[in-house]
């Protein structure tokens, strides 16, 4: 099974949610500036910012932008375009392609059969 390892909360005012999330959740945020993103810290990590406890996942934030207008979950697969491959054959749709995110891994979007968008994620090996 693919699992749920991400998620993203977009936000009309960063600032103003980056203060939200922090006070009532005691989240950890650190800009990361050349991606216009906010990372999320919600439990320890190890060196490649990967969760070190089981079940639990940490997320980002970004301007509210097409496609991400809501909160995004993202599933971890092995293998992006084979994935984008079998959503289309299920009837979903492409909603952002495939797109490296620093050293760490590829991201991509996509729209289920109910019009969520939903977030994918590969690892670099």
């Amino acid at each position: 099974m693919d699992k749920v390892v991400h998620f993203e909360i977009p936000a009309d005012d960063i600032e103003r949610a980056k203060k939200f999330y922090k006070k009532v959740f005691d989240w950890k945020m650190e800009a990361v500036p050349d991606m216009e993103y906010t990372t999320i810290q919600t439990c320890q990590v190890d060196e490649k910012h990967m969760s070190t406890e089981p079940g639990a996942i940490n997320g980002g934030m970004m301007k509210r932008q097409a496609p991400a207008k809501c909160p995004v979950i993202t599933i971890a697969v092995e293998d992006i375009e084979e994935t984008m491959k079998n959503v289309k054959k299920m009837g979903g749709s492409l909603a952002k392609g495939k797109m490296q995110v620093g050293d760490m891994g590829y991201a991509a979007y996509f729209k289920d059969t109910e019009g969520n968008v939903i977030g994918l994620w590969q690892n670099i090996s």
